[in-house]
């Protein structure tokens, strides 16, 4: 529900036996987005989507109509287009890479994660840190909680002259608390349902915690109003607002709503002396900040398809049919056959009585002339324009300590 927070959850809806087919649901429904990251060995997109809709308490058809899906090279690319901050509303926004890990980490304790979607995600983190260290896209980041700041401060000649108050205590009011916390303001206050949790955050800042329920009879002593809460409803309404007013003497009020759904009534908009902002209104904010990093986009994307080559290469690998594989295949049993036939010999010598050092002696030598016997061969018969290559692989194989 935060508004920059965009939760991907990675669930595996079975155990890849061949190669896997990767695939990712996105839904984007009511300005929140759900990713559900899958490998089977089929396409499992009605199972994922029921399964959703299910969790969700909605119906399927209803999700269907907001979500698309990705396959493959797709499917990664958005992946490590997400960790590196590229496809978040705001360009460079490093929180959405901190929202991947926890999803990652939770598919992992749920047993849901498996071989394919751990490469997948080590590897798009390993390229979020390489697009963060290697490009500017995340330099002069701002962030929905910088950008309430900043409005404030367009309002408010001195923040550090205001009271500020934060309804909910969650991640996005965790942060813009502690944005607003960086300017010094008079005073800071936490109103939540549950006390505990406001007076866990509040003590963070030097800041008092207050219920929910005292909320409209104090709104007026707050210059500033950030909410943040997981209400269906809103909890800061029309009249409410008006009241305070009257009681501030029509001083102005700072406002920012960061929930979905609306946690203040849209009609407080067009109170005069109210300055109200939603998460839409702080999209445009943050464009500036965008419109700086954009040079270092194209570097990014560099980065990010050499990330998604290199992963789908190792998907290619453990696909049966691909020819590396095959060949190891090969390589592992001829090894086992060579194996069994020595060790067969060993045992009718050993059962002959013969002393056990001669025999495993023997073993040993056999084995060692079989594995070293086609690279023989191949020194031995190479033609000379080829004879300087062949030892260098041959050095690669058999001398490397």
């Amino acid at each position: 529900r935060q508004a920059s927070a965009q939760p991907s959850l990675a669930e595996r809806v079975s155990r890849p036996k061949t190669r896997a087919i990767l695939g990712l649901m996105r839904l984007n429904f009511l300005s929140v987005r759900t990713e559900v990251y899958c490998a089977s060995d089929s396409a499992q997109i009605d199972h994922t989507l029921g399964w959703l809709a299910s969790a969700g308490n909605v119906s399927t058809d209803a999700l269907r109509q907001h979500t698309y899906v990705l396959r493959d090279g797709q499917a990664a690319r958005h992946a490590f287009r997400v960790a590196s901050g590229l496809d978040s509303m705001v360009l460079g926004e490093p929180q959405i890479l901190g929202q991947m890990k926890n999803a990652v980490r939770a598919a992992e304790s749920a047993g849901a994660l498996g071989t394919t979607l751990n490469q997948l995600f080590q590897r798009s983190f390993a390229v979020a840190k390489e697009v963060r260290s290697s490009t500017e896209i995340g330099a002069h980041s701002i962030s929905m909680a910088a950008a309430a700041v900043r409005l404030a401060g367009n309002l408010f000649e001195d923040l550090g002259h205001i009271k500020v108050l934060f309804v909910g205590a969650g991640e996005m009011i965790e942060l813009a608390a502690t944005h607003f916390a960086a300017r010094h303001p008079q005073s800071i206050a936490i109103a939540n349902r549950t006390l505990e949790r406001g007076e866990k955050l509040a003590s963070r800042f030097g800041g008092e915690v207050m219920r929910l329920a005292d909320l409209a009879e104090r709104l007026h002593e707050f210059d500033a109003i950030i909410s943040c809460t997981a209400s269906q409803l809103p909890i800061i309404g029309l009249g409410a607002v008006e009241r305070a007013l009257k009681k501030r003497r029509h001083r102005p009020i700072f406002m920012v709503d960061l929930a979905v759904p609306r946690d203040i009534e849209p009609e407080v908009k067009a109170l005069d002396d109210v300055y109200l902002y939603t998460v839409d209104d702080l999209a445009s904010v943050v464009q500036t900040a965008q419109a700086s990093r954009q040079a270092a986009v194209a570097q990014a994307e560099a980065i990010i398809d050499a990330g998604v080559q290199s992963f789908l290469h190792w998907m290619d690998q453990r696909d049966p049919q691909h020819g590396v594989v095959q060949l190891i295949q090969q390589l592992n049993a001829q090894a086992e056959s060579w194996r069994a036939i020595e060790v067969t010999r060993a045992h009718k010598r050993l059962a002959k009585g013969e002393d056990i050092d001669t025999v495993l002696q023997a073993l040993s030598r056999s084995l060692t002339q079989k594995m070293l016997h086609g690279a023989m061969v191949e020194l031995n018969s190479a033609q000379p324009m080829h004879q300087e290559r062949i030892q260098q692989a041959i050095q690669r194989m058999f001398l490397r300590s």
